[in-house]
């Protein structure tokens, strides 16, 4: 086989397994995502302008977020249905506390990060320590969170928090070419991805991963469980603070406000690939999941689709990812387990023994081969 043979075999290969690629459970959501942005650009061409399309990433920010920090609960194994009620908390505690006075603002948020940061340790240290199931934890806490807000304000909207608050949710950076303006949304999602995908990268993530897929296993290799998984939480916490911060200032304080985004956030997840039960995923997956999701119910909105169908839908997605993902990676077990075992030839050194692995190391590196096989 001349050179110009050996190019185009390699050329042919590289394309199958970018088809493959994006036919599989990780990287169907990007193919997806790209088939609803440019279906919703021919229904509505002013969506593809540029200053449109920033001013649509705002809009999809907060639950891109709650998403992001819902990855980290679910790779590890658990859930956390506490995130919308939270939300709710966090919007109703801005604008009852903080009124039009500009001084209670940093107060009042530094509250809201020591609020979020409190109930994310709750959740994981009832589950890991007192090993009861995450669901019913933070079902709890939703039930607990939502019932006081309903206590304090009667189902109606209450207080209405200083311009300067809200402008982190509705303000931007302006005067910008092209686009107009730059959301601070747009930015704080920036940032929020960027340390989630530094944090998937340290062995911290690669340690959740690794706990997710095996706990006995991450428990043997010297790793901390309970400490990993309650980290997750407080993450997850974290980012429906952050969430609730922007939604003052985009959707207004009302307590139906966060109402639903724990059961948005578990269904961007599972469609960006991440497989519940915990092991596999990653948080650009769980990202594009929670695009191509808004994309889905923005081309539905324009195709006159009822808004009560949204729920039926997020079930159906629900369902056939996670088929999808159970068919896709049972025929790739399959596959594995019918190739033929390596054997290595030569003698084995005589008195050798195997280095000792510190602890953590075989948790990190064991998580860091089933993302890449994902």
């Amino acid at each position: 086989m001349n050179a110009a043979q050996s190019a185009s075999a390699a050329g042919i290969t590289g394309i199958a397994r970018f088809a493959r690629t994006l036919v599989s459970p990780r990287g169907a959501v990007y193919l997806l995502l790209v088939v609803l942005l440019v279906t919703v650009a021919v229904l509505n061409p002013a969506f593809a302008e540029p200053g449109q399309f920033v001013r649509y990433i705002q809009r999809v920010a907060p639950i891109a977020i709650v998403a992001i920090g819902q990855y980290f609960v679910i790779v590890s194994g658990e859930f956390d249905l506490s995130q919308g009620s939270l939300v709710t908390t966090q919007v109703v505690l801005a604008g009852t506390l903080i009124g039009q006075d500009d001084s209670k603002a940093l107060p009042v948020l530094l509250l809201l990060v020591v609020l979020g940061t409190v109930v994310g340790i709750v959740n994981g240290l009832v589950t890991t320590l007192l090993r009861v199931p995450s669901f019913i934890v933070t079902l709890g806490m939703m039930l607990a969170l939502y019932g006081g807000v309903m206590w304090w304000t009667g189902g109606a909207a209450t207080g209405n928090p200083a311009d300067s608050f809200r402008q982190v949710g509705r303000g931007g950076i302006e005067g910008l070419p092209i686009i107009g303006m730059l959301p601070w949304a747009v930015v704080v999602l920036a940032a929020v991805l960027a340390l989630a995908a530094w944090l998937s990268r340290r062995p911290f993530g690669r340690t959740l991963i690794a706990i997710g897929d095996n706990p006995a296993a991450g428990l043997f290799a010297g790793a901390s469980v309970w400490r990993t998984k309650t980290i997750a939480f407080v993450i997850s916490s974290l980012s429906a603070t952050v969430a609730g911060v922007l939604l003052v200032g985009y959707a207004g304080v009302h307590p139906s406000v966060g109402r639903g985004y724990e059961f948005t956030a578990i269904t961007a997840v599972v469609l960006g690939g991440v497989v519940l039960g915990g092991g596999r995923g990653s948080v650009w997956g769980a990202l594009a999941g929670a695009f191509a999701l808004e994309t889905l119910f923005t081309l539905l909105n324009f195709t006159s689709v009822p808004s009560t169908m949204r729920d039926a839908i997020q079930g159906a997605i629900i369902i056939a990812a996670v088929a999808y993902s159970g068919v896709a990676f049972g025929a790739r077990r399959r596959r594995g387990a019918d190739e033929p075992p390596r054997v290595t030839t030569g003698p084995e050194p005589t008195g050798s023994t195997p280095s000792p692995d510190p602890a953590g190391t075989v948790a990190a590196r064991g998580a860091h081969t089933k993302e890449n096989r994902s």
